[in-house]
């Protein structure tokens, strides 16, 4: 005897409309509509708060697939006693979206990828190609002389455009901080072309 397709649909709805915590607990037992309506009443607020941290949509999906997948990996260990649902999640969430922050950090700092970019096009007259390749080179040297996390810091402001703030955020520092590794490194890079600037 078949069963009554309007039962899977009542169910359904029940799942949509119980706690965040029986969602939960369905997850843990393997319950895929528990999974289905978890994922549904949270995906807007996961995906939210991934983005408005790592500002890539598509790297924001991966945060939240990623949340979600942990989510129901660590459902049975959940404890209601320290927090809700919610807040479990979105903390699981903003976790994730900083440490993909810090391993996007690697590509974003490259000097000399960042220094080729800004390298005149291959129609500029040759004089300029040469003095333009020539400054690069000077300050590519000049870079790897730095201490790293003021190399990091200077590239991103000064080659990749990034604030202070959005510094201190990729480096998981104060603004304040992200500001005086800025400016002591722009110094030292002033200071190390100085000479070369000057004998012109």
């Amino acid at each position: 005897m078949l069963d009554n397709p309007g039962r899977g649909l009542d169910r359904r709805s029940l799942m949509w409309a119980a706690p965040d915590d029986a969602l939960l607990a369905g997850m843990a037992a393997g319950d895929q509509d528990a999974v289905i309506a978890f994922i549904r009443r949270f995906q807007r607020r996961v995906f939210g708060l991934a983005l408005s941290i790592v500002d890539d949509p598509a790297q924001a999906e991966d945060v939240a697939q990623e949340a979600f997948l942990r989510a129901w990996r660590n459902a049975a260990t959940f404890d209601a006693r320290r927090g809700s649902v919610a807040s479990w999640l979105l903390t699981v969430t903003r976790n994730l979206a900083i440490d993909a922050i810090r391993m996007r950090r690697a590509d974003a700092i490259d000097p000399d990828a960042l220094i080729a970019l800004q390298l005149p096009a291959h129609d500029a007259a040759p004089p300029d190609v040469a003095a333009a390749r020539e400054d690069a080179s000077r300050l590519a040297a000049a870079l790897r002389r730095l201490p790293e996390e003021q190399r990091r810091a200077v590239v991103l402001a000064g080659i990749a455009g990034r604030t202070a703030r959005e510094v201190g955020e990729i480096e998981d520092v104060p603004v304040g901080t992200a500001k005086t590794r800025i400016r002591t490194a722009m110094l030292k890079l002033r200071d190390a072309l100085a000479p070369e600037r000057d004998s012109d």
